[in-house]
């Protein structure tokens, strides 16, 4: 969210199941938490939509996943959605070595849980 106090703008990047059961489900589940987030004032990162960049060029698994942590870099902070997924869990495991704080929930425990700015501690007006 845009901090009232000190401008700072919090990039979250939302790391979830994707193949298995559905990528599309899967998809869907993670544009809804990324919607929540960007009502409540996050700027989000969804990896789970490079699905429609692969229907066009299709890349093996490990191009996505050294670009989903490129993408990683430039946020600050995790949410790791629940489900089992050897993919999100590398991706936590990425996130922790760059010291990017991982949340494991929902996107709307995530915002109850930390109501104030992470830069400088500000709550919201």
């Amino acid at each position: 969210m845009t901090c009232p106090a000190c401008g700072f703008d919090a990039w979250v990047y939302v790391a979830g199941p994707y193949t298995h059961p559905d990528p599309v489900v899967n998809t869907r589940a993670a544009i809804d938490a990324g919607e929540v987030l960007t009502a409540a004032g996050f700027v989000v990162i969804v990896p789970h939509l490079s699905l429609f960049t692969h229907l066009v060029y299709p890349h093996d698994v490990d191009y996505w996943y050294e670009y989903d942590v490129r993408l990683m870099r430039r946020c600050d902070l995790m949410l790791r959605l629940l489900g089992l997924s050897s993919g999100a869990e590398g991706e936590a495991a990425a996130a922790e070595t760059m010291s990017l704080p991982v949340y494991f929930g929902t996107a709307e425990e995530f915002i109850t849980s930390h109501p104030s700015c992470m830069r400088c501690g500000a709550m919201p007006e």
